[in-house]
């Protein structure tokens, strides 16, 4: 929990409703099923900026520098495609190759080290892999296992329009969107 004055935020696209709202309905199935509800404390999302912490008296600095940052991009597509895992306990749904898609996140990420000093040590090394979780840190390796095979040759495929990043903010329980900085 970070310190009283201090926030957490990550960085993300969102997809818009009805998309929205047929992949939290998968979410619940996870938890229904399978009770794993992490997933469900935070709207869907594709991570472009992991968890960071920032001083609470300087969140309109954040923000104006995301708009910055938001306001020289082009809107695009993204395609959802199929279901796909990290073993043992990550479910998630996959996103087709998306060069527009990388180049966004590889230039919020330098942006926001060199704009606004934000370095996550411990993600650095790991590749961009885009994906919408539906389940992961709850789901028991045993649960893992037979929600894997009702989702591992099960279709799914979905577009949408990419046309801002989110901003979102803890609230000592969930995630919650805090600020939409359009293109």
């Amino acid at each position: 929990m970070p310190p009283p004055n201090v926030n957490k935020y990550f960085i993300a696209l969102l997809p818009p409703p009805p998309l929205k709202d047929e992949i939290h309905a998968l979410k619940l199935h996870f938890q229904q099923r399978y009770n794993s509800k992490a997933a469900l404390n935070s709207p869907p999302h594709l991570t472009l900026h992991m968890p960071f912490e920032w001083k609470a008296n300087k969140e309109e600095r954040l923000i104006a520098a995301l708009k910055r940052f938001a306001e020289n991009r082009k809107p695009f597509s993204i395609q959802l495609k199929n279901f796909a895992s990290f073993p043992p306990r990550v479910i998630y749904i996959d996103v087709a190759s998306n060069a527009e898609l990388d180049i966004l996140q590889r230039d919020l990420q330098r942006y926001c080290k060199m704009e606004l000093q934000l370095f996550n040590a411990r993600y650095r090394d790991l590749p961009f892999h885009p994906h919408m979780t539906l389940a992961f840190r709850d789901l028991k390796k045993n649960d893992y296992e037979q929600a894997w095979q009702e989702f591992k040759d099960r279709s799914f495929s979905a577009f949408f329009e990419v046309k801002s990043l989110m901003l979102l903010k803890h609230d000592g329980k969930v995630w919650q969107p805090c600020v939409d900085c359009c293109f």
